[in-house]
């Protein structure tokens, strides 16, 4: 089989000759936390104090959310991450957003997404689903939103730099493994692998 990386150790390359602009492809673990959980509380508080909704109804959006997020995180990383233009300019932007990671898959600085990317997203997508549900409603959506996004950035992170003994954790770790080191072109749940069963791409038994 031939080898899918470049290097498997906690290391990486220069993306960028601006020290200014390497920078930013270059991010700790726990920024998602620190940028999203003020969030989280903001959306939370205004679902249950402002809004007043009932318990049954915030925690339907609150999964409701979450289960958005699975569905995103699928369709980002199966037909935007791994779609490789043509062009030059669209191989060199493939290999800035995702590229890298594949060939340097332990990199611990680039495992979850840059404030500048995910910020960006957080904000399309709210905006989104603000005209579509309203401003009461979306509340508690977008706050499971946002935490399953940022269940899916820490659980890269630790499925690349943990070792764990929970079978649900291990299994998760196996199957985005099998997605770096053997079959490219299938597994593309992270946190969860529940898309990967709705659309065909678990991997094949040998």
């Amino acid at each position: 089989m031939a080898k899918q990386f470049v290097s498997d150790k906690d290391e990486s390359v220069r993306m960028f000759k601006s020290d200014f602009l390497e920078s930013f492809t270059k991010v700790h673990y726990l920024t998602p936390l620190v940028i999203f959980l003020p969030v989280i509380g903001y959306f939370l508080y205004k679902s249950i104090f402002v809004y007043g909704l009932n318990y049954l109804l915030l925690i339907g959006l609150l999964a409701g959310g979450i289960l958005a997020w699975t569905f995103t995180e699928y369709i980002l990383h199966r037909f935007v991450f791994h779609f490789v233009p043509a062009s030059k300019f669209g191989k060199r932007l493939h290999f800035i957003f995702h590229g890298v990671h594949h060939d340097y898959p332990n990199d611990s600085r680039r495992l979850v997404m840059a404030p500048s990317i995910s910020i960006t997203l957080a904000v399309i997508f709210y905006t989104i689903y603000y005209y579509l549900m309203g401003e009461v409603y979306v509340a508690p959506f977008f706050t499971g939103y946002v935490t399953g996004y940022v269940f899916y950035d820490l659980t890269h992170y630790a499925i690349h730099h943990f070792n764990f003994k929970n079978k649900f954790w291990l299994d998760l770790k196996k199957h985005h493994m099998v997605h770096h080191y053997m079959d490219g072109n299938n597994g593309y749940g992270v946190s969860s692998k529940i898309w990967d069963h709705v659309f065909g791409t678990t991997y094949k038994k040998k």
